[in-house]
């Protein structure tokens, strides 16, 4: 399985992020290669956007309902925009990518680090079209509560938990790590045009894009890094 880890080329913090992941991969004897991939720039942001025939379409400050899906938008702390829509282009390219490429790939962010070898042959048999392999602990909204209701099921991968209300975006346990599909790739690649691009892990939601799973076990967790988009 090819997998990439997105890391933005003249940052350090990235860099060494990345190098830390790789190196856990290594020590968990994973049977794949990470491959740097580097990020969309800031200063790219709107060209690749524009460039793909997409909009952003979320809010900056406060909330807006979306009347397409009916969810609530909530703005993500974000000082420079630009970083915000790189960091889903980032995110974006790796789907379109999967899409072209016909196969399954891993899609990490550099603050994650293996913790368990990569099951994903047994993992690539489930019928999810896009799989979470990432712990909760300090990658989502109420994380215990996730932890707690993925725990509680027998499932050793299942749908994504139900930890707000209907109309709250639910999804994975951030995007820091996940195996997605070429259905998966089309579906979401789908929706940024339908909806409009929003925060990668806000487009991801159950409510829009189906089969999102997640697995009971967890593979990955963030290494706590400080946030490349919010400052």
């Amino acid at each position: 399985m090819k997998a990439y880890v997105i890391t933005l080329d003249d940052n350090v913090l990235s860099q060494d992020g990345a190098n830390n992941l790789i190196t856990s991969s290594k020590k968990v004897k994973n049977d794949f290669n990470i491959e740097i991939f580097d990020a969309v720039t800031s200063k790219m942001a709107n060209i690749i956007l524009m460039g793909n025939g997409l909009k952003w379409k979320y809010p900056w400050e406060g909330q807006e309902t979306d009347l397409k899906t009916g969810l609530i938008k909530t703005a993500y702390p974000t000082q420079v925009k630009e970083k915000r829509i790189a960091c889903a282009m980032s995110h974006w390219l790796l789907w379109k990518k999967c899409e072209s490429l016909n196969e399954p790939i891993l899609i990490l962010e550099h603050d994650a680090i293996f913790i368990e070898k990569l099951d994903y042959k047994s993992i690539l048999k489930s019928n999810f079209n896009i799989i979470g392999i990432n712990s909760p602990a300090a990658a989502t909204r109420k994380a215990h509560q996730f932890h707690d209701i993925v725990q509680s099921k027998p499932a050793w991968i299942q749908p994504v938990p139900d930890i707000d209300e209907f109309n709250i975006p639910q999804g994975l346990a951030g995007n820091s790590a996940y195996i997605i599909k070429p259905e998966g790739a089309k579906l979401i690649i789908a929706a940024s045009h339908e909806h409009g691009v929003w925060p990668n892990d806000a487009l991801m939601c159950k409510q829009i894009i189906p089969n999102l799973g997640v697995t009971k076990k967890y593979f990955t967790r963030i290494q706590g890094l400080p946030s490349t988009t919010v400052n």
